[in-house]
């Protein structure tokens, strides 16, 4: 097994060395583990998905706790939520930094606990899947349908699994499992076919309400899935800008699935040749284009500080990085050749803010086209304008 550079090393080492705790979240199997281990190989290492780790923990923290050379990575931490209040005090007492690392899959399960107990004494990272970014770095240069089915699983590149395999055994092990968990889902057959049902609205806007009429369950219940999805970091919702433009604006966000690889196998593509004929297959470059920007973003430490924006005529631009202090626009096309058509969304965003904002368009070429008047860029260097 190879191991493939991350970008957020650097993040980790920083913040080692300015607070006593750095707690990491992220989906399962996107390389928590391996990413700390291999990066701090003198820490002490503990798995609390194990039952009998787990129990010693649970019966006497502060025993445990003592018992634990350090620094330490405990993994899994929302297992055993009640180490943290132990933990504060323990890095209060001993006023040491880079003591402890935490990793956590479930972000409301373990950010609510954190947040109480850890003020101001841990720093908070966030690891996904592989980027594009990353891939190219590590020499592996798949085309756009390979890249699609493979997804981004460090597991799935570095055994060479076989992608539809690897996402079956994925849902059925953790996907099911956690929200089975979380929110004791009884009817399995229906809850797949919800997944699916949202593997086909991936890029749409998300109205829980029709999701609701076809599956034949409540509006909240609907609600409580897809909250647990996202803090699962299964699916993420992509919220719409939040200037004050007018009232013309969509409010509704866009679902997009954090892991592209996972949605290819919801809507049955069994073959790279299948992806870029399938009907959706705008819409899945748009989910790998738009997940490439949040994990350009959380592997240098940045807030996300993405959005869309969409009128009520349907003009949209897919990307919007609210920065200062003029935002930046960037639509997203699947197509290797650029049409002008594509700036049209980044004409109507200049409209509305009233400047020029220097807007990009994302393409699935390879050929950059920086000027005045046109800022094309291909979708492996979209990182370069993002941080």
């Amino acid at each position: 097994m190879r191991y493939i550079q991350r970008i957020l090393a650097g993040e980790l080492h920083s913040a080692l060395a300015q607070y006593p705790v750095v707690t990491i979240f992220g989906p399962r199997q996107a390389g928590k583990t391996t990413f700390v281990r291999t990066e701090c190989p003198g820490f002490a290492y503990v798995n609390l998905e194990e039952p009998d780790t787990r129990a010693m923990a649970v019966e006497d923290p502060k025993a445990f706790l003592n018992k634990l050379s350090r620094p330490a990575i405990l993994d899994e931490i929302q297992r055993v939520p009640e180490l943290l209040s132990y933990i504060q005090v323990m890095v209060d007492d001993e006023g040491l930094n880079g003591s402890f690392i935490l990793t956590g899959s479930h972000q409301l399960r373990l950010g609510q606990a954190v947040s109480q107990s850890l003020a101001g004494r841990t720093a908070v990272l966030t690891l996904l899947p592989l980027s594009i970014e990353e891939l190219s770095a590590a020499v592996r240069d798949d085309e756009r349908g390979s890249m699609l089915r493979r997804g981004f699983l460090p597991r799935i590149h570095d055994q060479s699994q076989e992608p539809t395999r690897a996402y079956r055994n994925y849902f059925q092990t953790y996907v099911e499992r956690d929200l089975r968990s979380l929110l004791l889902v009884k009817d399995l057959s229906k809850f797949e076919t919800f997944m699916r049902l949202l593997a086909g609205r991936t890029g749409r806007l998300f109205v829980a309400s029709s999701l609701a009429t076809e599956l034949g369950v409540s509006y909240k219940t609907v609600q409580e899935w897809v909250s647990i999805l996202e803090a699962s970091y299964i699916v993420r919702l992509l919220r719409p800008y939040h200037a004050n433009y007018g009232k013309r604006l969509v409010k509704t966000p866009k679902l997009y699935f954090v892991e592209p690889g996972l949605a290819c196998y919801l809507l049955g593509i069994e073959s790279d040749d299948q992806v870029e004929r399938d009907p959706l297959f705008g819409s899945l470059f748009e989910n790998m284009v738009v997940m490439e920007a949040v994990k350009a973003r959380a592997n240098r430490g940045l807030e996300p500080s993405l959005y869309f924006i969409r009128d009520s005529n349907g003009v949209e631009v897919d990307l919007v990085l609210d920065r200062r202090p003029v935002p930046l626009p960037i639509e997203i096309k699947a197509s290797t050749t650029y049409h002008p058509d594509f700036r049209k969304g980044l004409e109507r965003f200049d409209a509305m803010i009233g400047t020029s904002a220097t807007g990009y368009v994302v393409y699935g070429g390879d050929a950059d086209q920086v000027g005045d008047s046109l800022r094309l860029i291909g979708y492996k260097r979209l990182s370069t304008i993002l941080t």
